[in-house]
C-alpha cells in the first residue's frame, strides 16, 4: 500500500465494543485488520468524529463507500462491513485537514446507526480470527506454499512491493493473516479487497485471495506479451521517427516548420471515416503521400490539398433513409400540391418497389410544361415526402462541358462539375438532384453540355460517372435525377431518351381558384404577416383576378396579384385601419387597378371567312383566329401575320386542297383565275409556326370563297395534306386547356390524336364535345354554317383581341 504499511502480530488489548464507535467513511480504500496505514481526513464530519475518538480511546470504525464520488454518504452508500482501527497518531495539515495514523484490529459489522448527525456513531459486533493450528493439512499447506508463490512471481514480474512484505508474509503461517497481509499491500480494486474483508472464514478467505494473484499473474503475462509485440513494431518504424525527427529539427533551424503532419493525419482521418472505395482510397492515400512530401509553400501543395479536402468531403458512403410509408408519403405530396395525379402516381409506385427491392437505381423523370405549372417546387416535395436531401442546378445558359464534367487539375482554378458540388452540397449520395430548364442548354467551342449529361442520366452507366477533376469513378446510381422543361423540342433525341417525360399543362380557371385558396393566398398573407382576421378574399373575387388580371397556363401572375393585395392590405394595418379587410369582385380594383385582360362579349353571329384555331406556345396553349378574304387578282395566295415557312406550306397545301374541291363547294373552275386570297393571322408581331393550322387555313378559305359562315363556337387544330387528309398533331392538353379558357365547346381534332385524349384529364374534357375527323370534308360539314351569308366579310370577332393579346408574351406554334 505505501512504505510505512506493516504487519503486526502483537495482541492487542480487548475492548468493550457494546458502546458506541465513531466511524468514517473513505473513498477508494480498504483497511484490513493488522495493518498500520496513514489516512487523510478532510470532511468535517470526519474530522469530528477522528476528534471523538481520539477523546474517547482512540477506536474508531473505517468502512469503505459503496460511490467513491458522494461527498457526504447517506448510511446505505457505506459497507456494512468494515474495520474497527485504533488511532496511533495524528497530524493536522496546513489546508484544515487531518493525517492520521490508524492500526487495524479486527473486521466488523454495523448493527445500528446510532447517530447520524454531525458525524455517524454505530454499533457494531466484532468478528476475530480462531487461532491458527499448530499441525496444518496438506490442503492448507499446499494453499499457503502457491499464495506465496504467486506473490513471488508476481514480485518478478515487476509488480512494486515492498520488501518487507515478502518477509513477513514467508514468515506468517496464519491463513487470515496472510491473506489480510497480501491484500492490503496489493493495491488491488476496491471491489474485489471488500470482497475479501467480508469473508470471515480465514481458509476460505486465502482460496479468495490466491485466485485474485492467479488472476493478477495471468493479466501481468499477457501485459508483458503485448509489450514484446508492439516493441518489436516500434523497433521497425523508430528508425523512421528519429529520421523525421531530425528532418523536423532541420526545417525548424532552417524556418521551413509548419504544421504539414498534423494537416495530412487529419485528412487520413477524414478519409478513413468516409468509407470510400478501395480503389479511390488507394487513389486518395497515394496523393496524401505526396503531399507530405511536398513543401507546404509550393503552388503543387495546395493543389494537392484542395483536391484531397474534395476526396474527404465528398458522401462516397452517407446516405438518408427513404421512408417507404406510402400513405404519409402520399399525404406530404398532397399537402404540396394541388391534382398532377399522374407525377405522384409515379413517386408512389417507385417507393413501393423501392421497398420490395433495397436496391434500385434511381428514376430520371422529366417534367415538361409552360412556366409557373409548379415543376420546380414538386422537386422540392418529391424529396420531402422521400425523406431525402434536395439540390437543385439551374442548367440554363450553360455552355461548357466542364460545368457538368467538371475541369482537369492541370488548369489553374479547377473544380469538380456542378453534379459533384451539388453532392458535397447535400452531404448524401442519394439525394433528389433537380436539373432545371435542361431545354436551354447551350454549346459552342467548349463543348456541348448536353452530351456530358448522356452519362450523368442513364443508369447503365452513372454508377461509374467520372468527374475530370476527380479522375476517379464516383457512383450516381442511387441518385434521383429530376430534369424539368418548358418543351422537348430544343432536347436532344440521345438525351430525351433517357428521360421518362411527364406533361403537365396548364391549369383551368376553376383548379387555380382551388389552388391559389389551399397554397398560394395563405403562403402570402403568412409572407406579409397578415392573419385570417385582418384579410377576407371572397371567390369571386380570387376568380376575378384569374380571369381579368392574368392570362397564363400556370400561376405565378396569380401569386403576384395575391403578393399586391397583400402588401396593400398589410400598408393600410400599419397605418392605423386594423379593420378586417375584404376583397370582394366589386372592390377587386381598388387593391390590383385597372383590369389588364378585358374579355369582350361572344361573337354574336357566324362570320365568314374567320376560323378558330388552337395553338400552342411557351407559355401554355392559346386561342388564334385566321381571316381569309377574297379579291380580285390573278390568283395569287398572300400571307400576313409573321407566319414561318411550315405555316407557309400549310396555307398553300390547304389551298391547293380547296382547288380540288371546287365542284363540292359550288364554285367555278375559272374562279381562282380571277381572285387573289389573303389569309391573316391577328398578332403580327408574335411569330407563328407550325402545321397544326392547315384545317383552319383550309376551312377560312373555304368560308371566304362560299360565303358560308364559319360557326363560332367551333375551335380546331389538325394538319392539312394537299389530299385532304387530316393528320395528327401535338400540345393536346394546353390546346384543350386554351379552349376551355376561351368559353369554347365543340373542337374538331384528328382522328390519330384520339390516344393522346386518354392523356388528358376529365377535368379539362367535362362539358366538352370533341369531334374526331380523318378527312378535311368532315372538317367542312362541322364548320360550315350551310346558309348563304351576306357578301364574304373580312371582320374579325371581337373575341379576337383577346386571342391576340395572349399571344403577345410568346411565340405561337401550330404544332
Amino acid at each position: 500500500m505505501n512504505d510505512i504499511a506493516k504487519h503486526t502480530d502483537d495482541l492487542l488489548p480487548l475492548y468493550d465494543l457494546d458502546e458506541s464507535i465513531p466511524l468514517i467513511p473513505v473513498r477508494d480504500l480498504v483497511v484490513f485488520p493488522h495493518m498500520v496505514l496513514p489516512l487523510f481526513v478532510g470532511r468535517s464530519s470526519s474530522i469530528k468524529a477522528l476528534e471523538e475518538a481520539v477523546s474517547g480511546g482512540g477506536l474508531l470504525v473505517v468502512s469503505s463507500q459503496l460511490d467513491s464520488e458522494v461527498d457526504k454518504p447517506k448510511p446505505a452508500g457505506i459497507h456494512s462491513v468494515g474495520c474497527l482501527v485504533r488511532v496511533l497518531r495524528s497530524l493536522k495539515l496546513p489546508d484544515e485537514g487531518v493525517k492520521v495514523i490508524v492500526q487495524g484490529i479486527s473486521r466488523v459489522r454495523v448493527k445500528e446507526y446510532l447517530k447520524t448527525s454531525p458525524f455517524y456513531v454505530v454499533q457494531v459486533e466484532s468478528f476475530s480470527d480462531p487461532p491458527a493450528s499448530v499441525e496444518k493439512s496438506l490442503q492448507m499447506e499446499a494453499l499457503i506454499r502457491n499464495v506465496r508463490e504467486q506473490l513471488q512471481k508476481l514480485v518478478a514480474m515487476g509488480r512494486l512491493i515492498s520488501p518487507d512484505i515478502l518477509v513477513v508474509a514467508e514468515k506468517t503461517e496464519d491463513p487470515g493473516k496472510l491473506a489480510d497481509l497480501i491484500m492490503g499491500n496489493m493495491g488491488l480494486g476496491e471491489e474485489e479487497s471488500q470482497e475479501v474483508l467480508e469473508i470471515l472464514e480465514p481458509e476460505l478467505r486465502l482460496v479468495k485471495t490466491g485466485e485474485l494473484l492467479q488472476r493478477e499473474t495471468e493479466l501481468t503475462t499477457m501485459q508483458h506479451k503485448i509489450q514484446t509485440d508492439a516493441k518489436e513494431e516500434i523497433n521497425k518504424s523508430q528508425r523512421e521517427y528519429f529520421l523525421r525527427e531530425q528532418l523536423r529539427a532541420i526545417q525548424k533551424e532552417l524556418g521551413e516548420v509548419d504544421e504539414k503532419t498534423e494537416e495530412v493525419n487529419v485528412l487520413k482521418e477524414k478519409m478513413e471515416r468516409t468509407g470510400m472505395p478501395q480503389a479511390v482510397k488507394d487513389e486518395a492515400f497515394k496523393q496524401l503521400g505526396r503531399l507530405g512530401r511536398m513543401h507546404p509553400e509550393s503552388p503543387e501543395a495546395a493543389i494537392v490539398r484542395t483536391y484531397l479536402e474534395w476526396f474527404s468531403e465528398l458522401p462516397w458512403s452517407k446516405r438518408t433513409r427513404d421512408t417507404l410509408n406510402l400513405r404519409k408519403a402520399k399525404r406530404v405530396l398532397d399537402e404540396d400540391h394541388y391534382d398532377l395525379e399522374m407525377v405522384k402516381e409515379r413517386i408512389l409506385e417507385y417507393l413501393g418497389v423501392r421497398k420490395l427491392k433495397s436496391k434500385l437505381k434511381g428514376p430520371v423523370l422529366c417534367f415538361v410544361g409552360p412556366p409557373g405549372v409548379g415543376k420546380s417546387s414538386l422537386g422540392k416535395s418529391i424529396a420531402r415526402a422521400m425523406g431525402r436531401k434536395f439540390v437543385h442546378l439551374s442548367l440554363g445558359g450553360i455552355h461548357d462541358e466542364a460545368e457538368i464534367r467538371g475541369h482537369r487539375r492541370t488548369y489553374v482554378g479547377a473544380m469538380p462539375g456542378r453534379i459533384i458540388q451539388g453532392l458535397r452540397q447535400a452531404g448524401s449520395s442519394n439525394p433528389v438532384f433537380m436539373l432545371d430548364e435542361v431545354d436551354k442548354l447551350g454549346s459552342d467551342f467548349r463543348g456541348d453540355p448536353s452530351a456530358a449529361l448522356l452519362e450523368v442520366l442513364d443508369p447503365e452507366q452513372n454508377h461509374s460517372f467520372t468527374d475530370h477533376y476527380l479522375g476517379v469513378p464516383f457512383d450516381l446510381s442511387r441518385v434521383m435525377f429530376i430534369t424539368t422543361a418548358n418543351h422537348t423540342d430544343p432536347i436532344p433525341s440521345a438525351l430525351k431518351d433517357r428521360m421518362e417525360v411527364i406533361d403537365l399543362p396548364g391549369y383551368t380557371a376553376d383548379e387555380k381558384l382551388k389552388i391559389t385558396r389551399q397554397f398560394l393566398l395563405p403562403k402570402k398573407m403568412e409572407e406579409h404577416g397578415i392573419t385570417d382576421e385582418q384579410l377576407r378574399i371572397s371567390d369571386k373575387a380570387v376568380m376575378k383576378a384569374i380571369e381579368e388580371y392574368t392570362r397564363e397556363a400556370g400561376l405565378r401572375n396569380v401569386e403576384r396579384e395575391m403578393a399586391t393585395i397583400c402588401r396593400k392590405v398589410a400598408r393600410r394595418i400599419v397605418e392605423g385601419e386594423e379593420k378586417c379587410h375584404r376583397v370582394t369582385a366589386g372592390n377587386l380594383g381598388n387593391y390590383l387597378g385597372v383590369r389588364k385582360y378585358i374579355p369582350e362579349p361572344e361573337q354574336e353571329e357566324d362570320e365568314v371567312g374567320v376560323g378558330t384555331g388552337m395553338a400552342w406556345t411557351y407559355a401554355g396553349g392559346d386561342i388564334m383566329y385566321v381571316e381569309a378574304a377574297p379579291m380580285r387578282g390573278k390568283g395569287e395566295l398572300v400571307l400576313t401575320g409573321q407566319l414561318g415557312n411550315v405555316m407557309k406550306e400549310s396555307a398553300h397545301a390547304a389551298l391547293s386542297y380547296v382547288r380540288s374541291r371546287t365542284d363540292r363547294l359550288g364554285l367555278e373552275s375559272k374562279f381562282f383565275s380571277r381572285k387573289d386570297i389573303h389569309v391573316h393571322v391577328p398578332a403580327g408581331a408574335v411569330p407563328k409556326d407550325g402545321p397544326s393550322s392547315g384545317i383552319t387555313i383550309a376551312s377560312a378559305i373555304a368560308s371566304a370563297l362560299t360565303g358560308i359562315p364559319m360557326s363560332r363556337d367551333v375551335a380546331m387544330t389538325g394538319e392539312i395534306t394537299v389530299r385532304g387528309k387530316v393528320l395528327p398533331v401535338d400540345g393536346l392538353k394546353e390546346k384543350l386547356l386554351a379552349a376551355r379558357r376561351a368559353g369554347i365547346k365543340n373542337i374538331i381534332l384528328p382522328a390519330q390524336n384520339k390516344k393522346d385524349l386518354g392523356e388528358v384529364s376529365k377535368k379539362i374534357k367535362q362539358g366538352m364535345e370533341i369531334i374526331l375527323v380523318e378527312e378535311m370534308d368532315e372538317v367542312l360539314d362541322h364548320v360550315l354554317v350551310r346558309k348563304p351569308g351576306p357578301k364574304p366579310s373580312t371582320r374579325a370577332p371581337k373575341k379576337l383581341r383577346r386571342g391576340a393579346a395572349a399571344t403577345r408574351e410568346a411565340g405561337a406554334s401550330f404544332s
